[in-house]
């Protein structure tokens, strides 16, 4: 773990602590949601903040590590575009939650309207930014990286791109719900719906294959073909999960009654 912190602030040093702040702050998110009660959607309000601030902490570091592989990257930028817009859509939505108070899907005053729009705006400027790095990392050679670890990144770049604006259906609906309006369960931390279909399985799932294809593929599949099959089949995955979540039913529903 040390040598790949080491590398990993070698490779990218503003996303390292950039990272490691949003690291610390769900921390700080998830210790408010066991010390308060203020709740948003029957859960305590300090869990979506914990859940963004985790996965821009996760996404922050996956992007830091490959970014370092293209060549001719204008990293500086990309660093800099990340932390505004990801640091914008976190701060508003902590913000909101210490008021009780919703930060997607509140169009209740003409300003949260606005806010709810903007990062709407910061999401998809983030997501289009990744999509020009997977377009990168496939106008690029990599003679030097194993093929079937840089098939997993490009996989899983398009995945993440595709699920991230999977979020405008919940957008769109103004509910992660299908079937009851923005319906949680007590499921640690994730709170899916157990009881109707829930949009944010197929958005985790998707989003996450930015960090789960590329360690699969490199210390287990190890194999281009392998790496292919499985890709397809995450995405098969994320795909059911969305159509399953669209027709009202909760994933932990038993698809063969």
């Amino acid at each position: 773990m040390k040598e790949f912190l080491f590398e990993l602030k070698t490779r990218n040093e503003t996303l390292f602590y950039f990272g490691a702040i949003c690291l610390f702050f769900a921390l700080v998110c998830f210790i408010l949601s066991k010390t308060t009660n203020t709740q948003v959607y029957q859960v305590n309000a300090y869990l979506k903040p914990l859940k963004f601030a985790f996965s821009t902490f996760l996404f922050s570091w996956a992007m830091a590590w490959y970014c370092y592989y293209l060549q001719g990257f204008n990293v500086g930028l990309f660093n800099g575009s990340v932390i505004f817009l990801m640091s914008f859509e976190i701060i508003y939505i902590a913000v909101m939650a210490s008021k009780g108070s919703t930060s997607h899907f509140n169009t209740s005053t003409p300003f949260y309207a606005l806010m709810f729009s903007l990062m709407a705006v910061a999401a998809t400027l983030v997501t289009l930014y990744t999509a020009y790095v997977g377009i990168l990392f496939f106008m690029q050679s990599f003679p030097n990286l194993p093929s079937y670890y840089v098939w997993a990144i490009r996989f899983s770049l398009i995945i993440f791109v595709i699920f991230s604006f999977q979020g405008f259906a919940m957008g769109a609906r103004l509910s992660h719900s299908v079937g009851l309006d923005n319906d949680n369960s007590n499921l640690f931390i994730l709170g899916w719906s157990k009881t109707v279909g829930d949009l944010r399985v197929a958005h985790f799932i998707g989003m996450h294959a930015l960090q789960i294809l590329p360690v699969l593929s490199y210390y287990v599949l190890k194999n281009t073909k392998a790496t292919i099959f499985i890709s397809c089949l995450y995405l098969i995955l994320a795909i059911y999960s969305f159509v399953t979540a669209l027709h009202g039913k909760s994933i932990f529903h038993n698809p063969f009654k």
